[in-house]
């Protein structure tokens, strides 16, 4: 598999790193708010918001990449 073969699964596997960062820190909050903490929870919330803004544009740009040619 050539070098430039690579990049979109590269890409795509460290796309599903992040949703499971994400989920395991979604995880983390609703327990930190349980605990009184809003607040924090909150700010957390806000921050994991980027993720999902731009998770469709990265899944389809990895489904374009991986398109053959």
């Amino acid at each position: 598999m050539p070098n430039s073969d690579l990049i979109p699964a590269l890409l795509y596997k460290l796309n599903e790193n992040q949703l499971a960062l994400e989920a395991a820190i979604m995880v983390l909050t609703i327990w930190i708010e349980q605990q009184g903490l809003s607040d924090v929870g909150g700010n957390v919330r806000g921050a994991l918001e980027v993720i999902t803004q731009n998770e469709e544009f990265i899944n389809v740009s990895i489904t374009t990449l991986m398109k053959p040619e």
